[in-house]
């Protein structure tokens, strides 16, 4: 995943804060348990505030990404212009396929970060907060995605995430998580897990038509797509609570099987088109 050096970033969509000053705190258990069940609970999911009950974080400093990120040879040199490139082209191409599309930021923390959703600390993974729609984002997630769970990891992992969050507020403009909201919350037929599995489709169909963003050098490799399967197989439900739980409790779904979350990226992907990412519809 090559950035164009020449092009122009857009730090105006992102946002980074320091670490949170402990004092606010999360009401959840400590140690790995803990982080553990926030994970499989929140990974990928849309509000930390329902699980936590915590209350609201110290925010720490904002540092000004601007002075860092000014091209696309800063995304292919530091991590986080990298995060502001994918998400310049995430809100380039949503514009044209979603009428009426309204941009959201994406605020990138570390230890802990307050919403309007609630507390969140880095164990919950990235999430979409509908509230104030804003993506959160703690970049040592990615390590974790490849230590805890065997993804790959790489560049394009961190994009196909960033991209499944944008599915999200593409669902929360388009009236998408309210109506799933009345539905199961859990299980392999949920309204919950077909919500995830459409943020993923929407994500592939982002990726498939990002070189025409214009942000990037080239269309995206075989070997960029792996690593986004990857990051898609290894958050599966059924292969966290393999790792977690050591047996799999299909009842207990949120998000989809490793093969579902394969499947729809991959649907989104081929065909580029988010009108093909129905998962509501019929079997998923």
């Amino acid at each position: 995943m090559d950035f164009k050096d020449d092009v122009q970033l857009d730090s105006s969509q992102t946002e980074s804060r320091g670490r949170g000053i402990p004092g606010g705190g999360l009401a959840v258990g400590g140690g790995a348990a803990g982080i553990v069940a926030l994970i499989v609970a929140l990974i990928f999911g849309i509000n930390p505030g329902d699980i936590t009950g915590g209350e609201p974080a110290a925010v720490g400093p904002t540092s000004d990404l601007s002075a860092q990120c000014k091209t696309g040879k800063d995304a292919d040199q530091n991590e986080e212009c990298r995060v502001v490139g994918v998400v310049n082209s995430i809100q380039d191409y949503w514009p044209k396929v979603v009428q009426g599309y309204e941009p959201a930021k994406t605020v990138m923390f570390s230890g802990q970060v307050d919403t309007a959703c609630g507390a969140a600390d880095a164990s919950v993974g990235p999430f979409y907060c509908p509230a104030d729609r804003q993506v959160y984002l703690d970049l040592s997630f990615f390590k974790q995605l490849e230590s805890q769970f065997g993804a790959k990891g790489g560049p394009f992992a961190q994009a196909y995430v960033i991209g499944h969050e944008y599915g999200h507020h593409v669902q929360n403009l388009l009236g998408t998580n309210a109506k799933a909201q009345g539905g199961d919350q859990q299980g392999p037929e949920s309204s919950s897990v077909r919500l995830e599995l459409q943020a993923d489709c929407y994500s592939g169909a982002w990726a498939k038509n990002a070189y025409e963003t214009g942000v990037f050098e080239k269309p995206f490799s075989k070997a960029d797509i792996e690593e986004a399967l990857s990051a898609a197989s290894a958050v599966g439900d059924d292969s966290i609570q393999e790792r977690t739980q050591g047996r799999v409790n299909p009842d207990g779904f949120t998000h989809g099987t490793s093969a579902q979350r394969v499947k729809w990226f991959t649907t989104g992907y081929e065909t580029g088109d988010p009108a093909k990412c129905d998962t509501f519809a019929g079997s998923i």
